[in-house]
């Protein structure tokens, strides 16, 4: 935008930071994006994940449809229905797991290791059986993959739609390829390196999922949740419909989404899809620009393909 333009947005973009930061409030992760200098951490300024996980409206939106994609999964699903809190917390939720992803992307070496450490002693602790009697653990090497590989396909889905960079041929591969370092760390086995091992994975994996009544109250929660910032119901809506919009086509019929749902779903991504400059313009100073002065990389870099390093296979 040029500043005529920018002044013009101002009232708008200071709305926008104010929903934002009230969802996710600065600072209460404790951690430090800024130390030790030069540290690249996990990935670097060289890698197609800092640009993907810079993009908020892409995240958030790439979020909420991994949620509805992992709530296919039952096995995947018990977990969080017996052991969280998220019928009662969803923006706690949300905000830790923010914080995770923002972490082990950003975050220099020891405190992203630090992060990984943590959830994987959490997921130790996470066992139980489904309401059909499978067992399930959290720290099933087959569950990770699952959670992973919805995250990262929808993180990759919701920047294609809403950052407004066109990908250059072979990013998507080099971010499947990135992306999987983390899960890898936490014990996801054999995790898809590419977009046709994706596209082969989900394939598989298609007839282990289900929409239940569980199911159906994950969306329901994701429906009702309260957000903790002024106007939170269009806000709420805005990004829900803009994150169904994400969803392959199978999981659109899968999850029953009619042709008026899907109609509404699209409309929200047109929109999300306009205001998404506005969101950039009302989020200059966050975890990733920060990182960028970290080690020492001009803030356009996330705007940039230049630099962008070969895939670490």
């Amino acid at each position: 935008m040029d500043s005529a333009r920018t002044r013009l947005a101002a009232p708008l973009t200071a709305a926008i930071r104010r929903r934002v930061l009230g969802l996710f409030p600065r600072g209460q992760s404790g951690i430090d994006y800024d130390a030790p200098a030069g540290d690249p951490g996990l990935f670097g300024p060289g890698a197609v994940t800092w640009r993907v996980h810079a993009d908020f409206p892409g995240m958030l939106s790439g979020g909420l449809c991994a949620l509805m994609l992992q709530a296919l999964h039952p096995r995947a699903l018990a977990g969080v229905w017996d052991h969280s809190d998220f019928r009662d917390d969803l923006v706690g939720r949300l905000r830790r797991t923010t914080a995770f992803v923002a972490g082990t992307t950003f975050a220099g070496t020891a405190e992203a290791q630090r992060l990984i450490a943590r959830v994987a002693a959490i997921h130790a602790r996470v066992r139980g059986e489904t309401a059909d009697g499978v067992p399930y653990a959290a720290d099933d090497p087959e569950l990770l993959t699952w959670v992973h590989v919805t995250e990262a396909y929808a993180f990759l889905r919701g920047f294609r739609a809403y950052a407004g960079l066109r990908l250059p041929p072979g990013a998507d591969d080099r971010y499947y390829d990135e992306a999987r370092r983390v899960a890898e760390a936490l014990g996801a086995r054999a995790v898809p390196a590419s977009a046709a091992e994706v596209a082969a994975y989900f394939a598989r994996t298609r007839p282990q999922l289900r929409y239940d009544a569980r199911s159906r109250e994950v969306l329901a929660v994701l429906r009702r949740a309260r957000l903790p910032v002024p106007g939170a119901t269009p806000v709420r809506g805005l990004f829900l419909g803009a994150g169904a919009a994400l969803l392959p086509p199978w999981a659109e019929a899968l999850l029953g989404f009619g042709q008026l749902q899907r109609a509404r779903h699209r409309a929200c991504a047109q929109a999300l899809r306009a205001m998404a400059p506005a969101f950039r313009l009302a989020l200059p100073d966050g975890i990733a620009p920060r990182a960028c002065r970290r080690v020492g990389v001009p803030v356009d870099t996330l705007r940039s393909w230049e630099g962008i390093g070969p895939a670490s296979r």
